[in-house]
């Protein structure tokens, strides 16, 4: 769709979203949202300015809309500790901040978490609307003073309005704006679905997490298992302590391994091209232990009228409800597979899933997200 400034919403014309992490095609919720956020900028006239750390890489020229701060420069792969020594002295990178979002002339900021966003620092011109995204609840020092100095509070599900209330916040005042899509959701037809719920794949997309519970989900594939799974495992440039991703492609590669009949361990996708791979599926599984927030691949794969089944745990249930399967946690992963293969072999309740998928996802369009951000900005700050 061609943009015009006559569908940008109200005086926003330039947005930035501070993310130190940020990295075009990162397979990892943050910076793929920003890059989705920064798509429906785009489509509504509005000028995106993404703002993350150094030092530059080979390919920022083909990315204008990014710039990278001179003070703050991070190792690949990040981790916690080498960001806490980068921000001892957090002066010089709150003056630079200020400096270039005043340069570039922003109207709203948006911090996309407290810490890795540095909604912490309030770095933002005077007169200059800012928002805190949270993506997760940290409930320290950082989280706290992000809160107190953001114009509005934004957290991306349910899931994260109810983990501030147990510890403790006031979220009265704050606003759900979901993570969008990288592309409208655009179901696939009824027959191509009826052809993949016969025999398409299970199609899974992931970074290299141990919390995702992938090497787990593969050992759990019943022996009786004839439908293909592919799996596209990434890389992401963080990690939680050294070697944490080679330890999980490790595992994940040898659980396919027992089973190469069946199981296919792909490459990276880039972001737009996710959803055009689970348009090609006849379910995902999202087989994460711990609580996703948001959880954009379950998103995705629903866009195009794939079920998910999953742990019903996190933001994973709000998210999903009828366009998929929520199991128990302790029913384990073998259940996981069951209730895929029970899902599949059922053509009625199947199609009434997948039309259910694409339908809760109708709304969480690039465009539609920033208007819905914009809105809650003017709204919270009205209140």
């Amino acid at each position: 769709m061609t943009s015009t400034t006559s569908d940008r919403p109200g005086p926003v014309r330039t947005i930035a979203f501070v993310l130190f992490s940020y990295g075009p095609n990162e397979p990892a919720g943050y910076e793929r949202t920003v890059g989705a956020l920064a798509a429906g900028c785009r489509e509504l006239g509005i000028t995106p300015l993404i703002v993350t750390s150094g030092p530059a890489e080979p390919g920022d020229a083909d990315h204008p809309d990014m710039v990278r701060l001179a003070s703050l420069t991070l190792p690949r792969p990040i981790m916690k500790p080498g960001i806490l020594t980068a921000l001892k002295d957090p002066e010089p990178v709150r003056a630079e901040l200020r400096d270039l979002l005043a340069r570039h002339r922003v109207d709203l900021v948006v911090w996309v978490d407290a810490l890795y966003g540095l909604g912490y620092l309030d770095a933002a011109p005077a007169g200059v609307a800012t928002v805190l995204q949270v993506h997760k609840v940290r409930a320290d020092s950082f989280f706290d003073q992000a809160i107190a100095a953001a114009g509005a509070v934004l957290p991306i599900s349910p899931y994260m309005v109810e983990e501030a209330r147990a510890h403790g916040y006031d979220t009265s005042g704050w606003t759900i704006v979901p993570n969008p899509l990288m592309a409208a959701a655009v179901p696939v037809p009824a027959l191509t679905r009826e052809r993949l719920r016969q025999d398409g794949p299970v199609r899974i997309v992931s970074r290299a997490e141990p919390f995702k519970g992938l090497a787990e989900l593969l050992s759990a594939i019943p022996d009786g298992w004839q439908r293909p799974v592919e799996l596209v495992l990434a890389r992401a440039g963080f990690e939680y302590w050294p070697g944490m991703q080679d330890e999980v492609v490790t595992a994940v590669r040898a659980a396919a391994a027992e089973r190469p009949d069946v199981v296919t361990v792909l490459d990276p996708l880039p972001w737009e091209k996710v959803q055009p791979f689970f348009a090609g599926a006849a379910a995902t599984i999202i087989a994460s232990y711990e609580p996703e927030t948001f959880c954009n691949t379950a998103a995705e794969a629903m866009s195009t009228g794939t079920p998910v089944v999953g742990f019903g745990i996190g933001n994973l249930p709000h998210l999903v409800g009828d366009g998929g399967v929520m199991v128990a946690l302790e029913r384990g992963y073998g259940a996981l597979w069951q209730e895929v293969g029970r899902l599949t072999d059922d053509e009625a309740r199947y199609h009434d899933v997948s039309a259910s998928a694409a339908r809760r996802t109708a709304e969480h369009a690039p465009a539609s997200i920033v208007r819905a951000l914009i809105a809650a900005t003017r709204t919270t700050a009205a209140g």
